[in-house]
């Protein structure tokens, strides 16, 4: 079904539109604001992954209590 989808040809016409809709002077600020989230989100992805599996916690429980 989406074999045929990121052809040369396609890629073109889809920059022709986009060309359209965002004018000459937007685009290189979208494809700037797009880079950045990309960046960001692999930097958190990779922040992610370094955190330590088991982490010390504190749990306080009620059940040992009882009220006279």
């Amino acid at each position: 079904m989406f074999e045929g989808l990121f052809q040369p040809m396609h890629l073109l016409v889809i920059f022709g539109i986009a060309l359209l809709v965002f004018g000459p002077k937007k685009l290189p600020e979208l494809g700037k604001g797009i880079g950045e989230g990309i960046r960001g989100f692999k930097s958190a992805m990779k922040a992610e992954d370094e955190k330590p599996l088991s982490t010390p916690s504190t749990v306080t429980s009620d059940q040992g209590l009882t009220k006279e």
